[in-house]
């Protein structure tokens, strides 16, 4: 027998009156089967009048500069003493035992508690300016400087969590214990997908060569108590792109529909008589997975592309897997309408052998991360897409062992640089800057950027008011920004 035929004949008065009542679900399903309905949804801004309830999604709650984010996460932290932040002054204090008027009790990590010395350690790399603007950039990086005039260098970050994972989980999700949604989450949340074929959010981890890498977890592009569908979903640089994608062998793609279209009145029967708004999600999910089956390989093939492409983004662009190939993808991927982009590159953390491994890591992403730029400039997708480089926290000025060529650097969440380009950002601009021993911020109440106001900044730049963007679980309303009083960064906006 037809199983929703079967169904049907289950149905009881109080079962009808309970489905005529409940209509969400079916408009979910319309909104899906015919996207242009979802045009019609009003803004943030139209629901802030009377009767607004906060958590609300919807476009905007003002204009916002930018549609989509590319976030190229650094993890385990770049020394900005040897990329971003020129210290001149660490050439005289190069071997000089740290000052305990300087580092003020700070808590150290367990790697460098037990030291009995602080030796000053100058950047093993020479700096020079770049572009009109002038802007100092690590002979490390030496593709940045082509972006020289495009970025706004910010070195006046900095953190509260002190190790990798706490550090990590706070940047991507507002807090240092696990069970948040992530940024990329909430900003699919807010403003939904401009993509019909493609996720909103969507992660690519670029491989990894360094044997003492810090590890990512799914949790870091999760949405906790979010609703699923605003979860990253992960790329994959081998194999299928992405799990269970593709149908089994011989199967129709006309019958592959009919068996979509029989599960989705069932969910739907299911939604009604347990009212559960996840089946909404699971509908959602089916209906994304048959966009995407068209939609990926198209992504993932980058064979139309151009060889003065390849030559920009250099010659692992072909290497799967590789920063400088998903670069490319994510250039692709915002053409594409999707609305935020995270690359992870592992490998930052070194707490010796610096001066002889930072170099390989850099080289793994310097110019792949600069072409990206330099890509979306050039199309003219630069203007509305944010470009986010930078990781969880910076790196000692101090030696952590070792001898002038065979140092690390320890942790360091008092200050580090980052930057940003893109639509709303001052380009070629450096803002904030660290004292002259490198170890903290110089009028950190005037130029500190927390966390939190970076991300506060980003959803700005998206139209968003970080302090209207919540979500109610469990009795309270939640916000990736928290309770404190935090804001844009109005001095790096244009």
């Amino acid at each position: 027998m037809d199983p929703i035929h079967e169904s049907n004949l289950l149905v009881n008065r109080r079962h009808f009156f309970g489905r005529g009542s409940a209509g969400i679900g079916a408009a979910a399903l319309a909104s899906l089967l015919n996207p242009q309905l979802l045009s019609a949804a009003p803004s943030l801004a139209q629901r802030n009048g009377p009767g607004y309830s906060p958590g609300e999604p919807g476009p905007t709650h003002f204009p916002p500069k930018v549609k989509r984010v590319i976030y190229l996460c650094q993890s385990g932290a770049p020394s900005q003493i040897d990329t971003l932040d020129y210290k001149p002054t660490l050439e005289k204090l190069n071997g000089q035992e740290l000052p305990e008027s300087i580092r003020g009790g700070q808590r150290l990590t367990g790697m460098t508690a037990g030291q009995k010395s602080f030796p000053v350690a100058k950047s093993f790399m020479p700096f020079r300016q770049h572009g009109e603007s002038g802007q100092w950039i690590s002979d490390l990086l030496p593709h940045h400087g082509k972006i020289a005039d495009d970025i706004c260098i910010v070195r006046s970050m900095y953190t509260e969590a002190i190790n990798h994972d706490p550090a990590i989980t706070f940047f991507q999700t507002g807090h240092q214990q696990p069970g948040r949604p992530s940024l990329g989450a909430w900003v699919s949340y807010g403003l939904g997908s401009e993509s019909e074929s493609l996720p909103s959010y969507v992660v690519l981890l670029d491989r990894n060569t360094d044997s003492q890498a810090q590890p990512v977890y799914s949790r870091l592009w999760g949405s906790a108590f979010l609703p699923s569908n605003h979860q990253g979903v992960k790329l994959r640089s081998s194999g299928d792109p992405v799990l269970y994608l593709n149908d089994p062998t011989g199967a129709d793609r006309e019958d592959r529909r009919k068996l979509l279209d029989a599960i989705s009145q069932l969910n739907e029967l299911r939604k009604d008589d347990v009212g559960d708004p996840e089946i909404n999600t699971r509908i959602a999910a089916y209906e994304m997975a048959f966009r995407m089956q068209m939609s990926v390989p198209d992504l993932t093939d980058t064979s139309d592309e151009p060889q003065s492409t390849f030559e920009l983004y250099g010659p692992d662009a072909k290497v799967p897997g590789s920063h400088a190939a998903n670069c490319l993808l994510a250039r692709r991927l915002a053409e594409r309408g999707v609305r935020f982009i995270q690359l992870y590159h592992r490998g930052w953390d070194h707490h010796g052998g610096l001066p002889s491994r930072h170099p390989i890591i850099a080289k793994e992403v310097d110019q792949g991360s600069a072409a990206l730029v330099l890509d979306l400039k050039q199309r003219g997708l630069l203007e509305d897409t944010l470009v986010v480089w930078g990781g969880e926290f910076g790196r000692t000025v101090y030696r952590q062992g070792g001898n002038e060529t065979t140092f690390g650097r320890d942790h360091h969440p008092r200050c580090f640089s980052i930057w940003l380009a893109g639509g709303g950002i001052k380009g070629g601009l450096t803002y904030g800057e660290t004292d002259d021993w490198c170890y903290n911020i110089v009028d950190k109440d005037r130029f500190g950027v927390h966390v939190h106001d970076l991300n506060a900044t980003i959803l700005h730049l998206l139209g968003m008011d970080h302090r209207r963007l919540s979500y109610k679980f469990q009795g309270l309303d939640y916000r990736l920004t928290g309770v404190e009083e935090h804001k844009p960064v109005r001095g790096i906006l244009s």
